[in-house]
């Protein structure tokens, strides 16, 4: 149940978000909307206000609007996307990822506000446990803090790993204190990516911050983390770096499991997936927002209009290329919690 409502939270923030940015740009640019929905699936509520028809469906995982005349072959007037200068058009279509790098600027700085800026701490203690990992069968519990693992003492968080080396699918024992009391109990680490994991993650401290303090840090840490998504995309194309992606099985896992260690967590990788969104429709392929901002170019640099067939062949192949990579990732996915 945490991991289904943590996935339609984080899915449902972030896309909702990406198209309410195309949304609010295109009404601003004088596009007519046809629809603006959210979730997918059959409608379940809908309400016609104007000329646009707002909808909530089923499935609550994001959204979609509607814009009229993206496509030549479309019934255009003037409302019509296709028919407006190109500065609108390309601010229409980057919109989406900017509103998506400004909702993490708003979740990290109302975290860093409110919580304060959270730094894990290298001292042995728990700082929760994944639901039906090692440690929760094992019994361990957040807050205890790790004494030692088969008699070798623990003194500090990086020395864990160390100890769990050849331990997978094997009893280990380990003492906690827990409340002042010291508990013994028996866990089996489990394998994950060719390391033994007990299941654990790290406890963190807090470091308050003021208002002004917590905006530069939200706009400084979305920065760097965009700068680093461009680096890492970058690396993967030259062969520099071994392309890692997950899908919506492994993301779900994951933000279940970041669900179990509170609220604040959770917002942090809400805010980073919104990140993620927003560097990834930047891409110059077809289909995605990067690759209407170049044909939108293109077009604007040639002043001609490219031809509705060829503008279908490459939306087939984005649509193709996204499909395979999409199978891609949830085979891998599925295989790694397996």
């Amino acid at each position: 149940m945490i991991t289904a409502l943590a996935t339609i939270f984080v899915f449902g923030l972030i896309v909702f978000i990406h198209e309410l940015g195309h949304f609010i740009t295109a009404k601003l640019s004088g596009m007519r909307v046809d629809e603006f929905a959210i979730g997918f699936g059959p409608i379940l509520v809908k309400k016609q206000y104007g000329e646009t028809l707002y909808s909530i469906r089923c499935i609550p995982l994001g959204g979609f609007n509607k814009i009229a005349g993206m496509t030549p072959d479309e019934p255009l007037d003037e409302g019509s996307f296709y028919n407006k200068p190109a500065y609108k058009k390309l601010i229409v279509i980057s919109a989406g990822a900017i509103f998506n790098f400004l909702l993490a600027i708003v979740i990290y700085f109302g975290l860093n506000a409110t919580v304060g800026t959270m730094v894990s701490t290298d001292k042995p203690i728990i700082g929760s446990v994944v639901t039906g990992g090692a440690a929760d069968l094992g019994k361990l519990q957040g807050g205890d803090i790790i004494l030692s693992i088969d008699n070798q003492p623990i003194s500090k968080w990086s020395e864990i790993s160390e100890r769990l080396k050849g331990t997978a699918n094997h009893g280990v024992t380990v003492v906690v204190e827990r409340k002042g009391e010291t508990v013994e109990s028996t866990v089996i680490p489990k394998l994950e990516k060719d390391t033994p994991k007990l299941g654990i993650y790290q406890s963190y401290e807090t470091i308050p911050h003021s208002i002004g303090e917590s905006f530069v840090l939200a706009v400084q840490k979305t920065g760097y983390i965009i700068g680093a998504m461009v680096d890492g995309l970058r690396e993967m194309v030259v062969g520099k770096e071994q392309a890692e992606v997950s899908g919506p099985v492994g993301i779900s896992h994951m933000a279940g499991s970041i669900a179990q260690q509170g609220f604040a967590p959770l917002l942090s990788f809400a805010a980073l997936l919104s990140i993620n969104l927003g560097v990834i429709n930047l891409l110059p392929l077809p289909v995605l927002d990067g690759g209407h901002l170049i044909i939108i170019l293109i077009e604007a640099i040639t002043r001609r209009k490219l031809p509705a067939k060829a503008l279908m062949y490459i939306q087939m192949v984005g649509i193709a290329l996204l499909v395979t990579i999409f199978v891609y990732a949830t085979a891998k996915d599925i295989i790694q919690l397996l």
